[in-house]
């Protein structure tokens, strides 16, 4: 029991002591508050500096050239209803849909409501099978004409 009596007694204690601590910390606080102001004034100055040196490090980032995919690069041959509008010669498949697209804009055949679709004309439907079809789907179509 006697430690019991101790424990109380001891708690009160340490509850005047943590009262006195935010007195203590708040006037310790506006002690420091003044020169803190003045340290983050100068902070603010060699912030720019920062940032400056930022854009240094991205611009020579980019001074590597990205390879291209081999996959992309390899030259394939369009099929007899794909060379209508693209031409016989073999190309890799970034270069025919560049080519179809050329083809597309030339001849309007981009919705005019709906940017995403494409109203295919008779050479181009021989191509994708459908008289409307939306852009992502047409890379598709066409892949199936490239051997």
């Amino acid at each position: 029991m006697a430690t019991a009596k101790k424990a109380p007694a001891k708690a009160p204690a340490k509850t005047a002591a943590k009262k006195a601590a935010p007195a203590k910390k708040a006037a310790a606080h506006a002690k420091k508050a003044a020169p803190a102001k003045k340290a983050a004034a100068p902070a603010k100055k060699a912030a720019p500096a920062k940032k400056a040196a930022a854009p240094a490090k991205k611009a020579a980032a980019p001074a590597k050239k990205r390879t291209p995919s081999a996959a992309f690069m390899k030259p394939l041959t369009p099929s007899a209803a794909l060379a209508g509008i693209i031409g016989s010669a073999a190309l890799p498949r970034t270069e025919v849909t560049k080519k179809v697209w050329e083809y597309i804009k030339k001849n309007g055949l981009q919705d005019k409501a709906k940017k995403t679709l494409i109203n295919a004309d008779a050479k181009l439907k021989e191509v994708l099978g459908k008289a409307q079809v939306s852009m992502f789907e047409m890379t598709k179509l066409i892949s199936s004409h490239l051997k």
